[in-house]
């Protein structure tokens, strides 16, 4: 697509300085970019790469016009800005409304024309497949799902029994949803698996990414609200709750029965316990392992930052005598 720099100024919302009729092709890299192209500037450490960048435009704050060598679109939030304008260069692909001869399609089933089911997709009997959804190939859906309108499910993506999808919902590649969550009942010396004859609900304009797991419920639905966003390889078990809004980074794990709020953000590789509550508005930072309920709005933290490894075991011997160290200041107040 070629739209003109005034038309990204209306999509985004940015005020244009420079040529109104500069056309723009595709995004890159400050440091890639080439005429035709358009960039952004909104990470502090990428300053030194604006006043040689080739492009023929860059989004950026008010602060950093003065050392642009090209045209500018000027933002308040130039990330959510490029956002836009990356959306309308590349808007989703749509596809043919086609079922491909190869698909095999239960009984009883609703499919609008307008969707299209790739190349073998095995759906189940009594699945309702709303208008202008894309399924890809390989995938498979159990019986009685439901899938809302203008949603993508791309290869591989398996949906069990009775889950219920929103409209505009994206799954990447391999994205289980429904499966069974770790439910097991300790028999003396043996574990007896405890049915999950909930389900799993998504919201509207939910997106999960690739090889992330969303686990059925034990009795009620698991929930994901509207809006979220989970990136790749995420663990969310049975009956979570996921406020609207709330984006989860890569390699996150949330145990059972725990409730997150809305417009959370946590980080990647951290681990929330099963049957807490994080409110809403809270920012978890990366590798942080929450173990209780957090009540309060803002940024925590529990990861130790890395450090060479004589360190790390000194801090870690000198922590573990914390308790003896308080013990005896105890003893010498008393």
């Amino acid at each position: 697509m070629s739209v003109t720099l005034a038309e990204l100024s209306k999509v985004s919302g940015a005020s244009l300085t420079g040529d109104h009729e500069c056309v723009i092709k595709n995004v890159n890299t400050l440091s890639l970019a080439k005429t035709g192209e358009i960039t952004f500037l909104s990470n502090r450490r990428y300053t030194h790469l604006l006043p040689h960048t080739k492009a023929s435009a860059v989004i950026l704050s008010e602060n950093d016009l003065k050392n642009c060598p090209t045209n500018a679109l000027v933002s308040n939030n130039p990330y959510l800005a490029y956002a836009k304008i990356a959306n309308h260069l590349y808007p989703m692909k749509r596809y043919n409304g086609i079922i491909d001869k190869t698909a095999v399609i239960g009984q009883k089933c609703n499919i609008d024309n307008t969707s299209t089911i790739s190349a073998n997709v095995v759906v189940g009997d009594n699945v309702m497949i709303s208008a202008d959804t894309y399924i890809g190939p390989g995938c498979v859906i159990g019986d009685n799902v439901c899938i809302g309108e203008n949603t993508t499910l791309y290869a591989n993506v398996t949906i069990c029994h009775d889950v219920i999808i929103g409209k505009n919902v994206v799954l990447h590649p391999g994205v289980v949803i429904g499966a069974d969550g770790f439910g097991f009942a300790l028999d003396d010396v043996k574990w007896l698996k405890i049915p999950h004859v909930g389900s799993v609900t998504l919201g509207d304009h939910v997106e999960i990414g690739a090889n992330s797991t969303i686990d059925r419920g034990v009795i009620e639905n698991t929930l994901v609200c509207d809006g979220v966003k989970i990136d790749n390889q995420i663990q969310i078990g049975h009956n979570v709750y996921i406020g609207e809004n709330t984006a989860i980074a890569a390699c996150v794990g949330v145990a059972g029965s725990a409730r997150i709020g809305k417009r959370c953000q946590i980080g990647g590789a951290s681990n929330i316990s099963g049957h807490i509550e994080v409110t809403d508005d809270v920012i978890i930072t990366g590798m942080s392992g929450v173990a209780n309920t957090i009540k309060d709005p803002g940024v925590y933290s529990s990861g130790i930052p890395i450090t060479d490894n004589k360190t790390y075991k000194r801090n870690v011997i000198r922590f573990k005598s914390l308790d003896k160290i308080i013990k005896n200041i105890m003893l010498k107040l008393d």
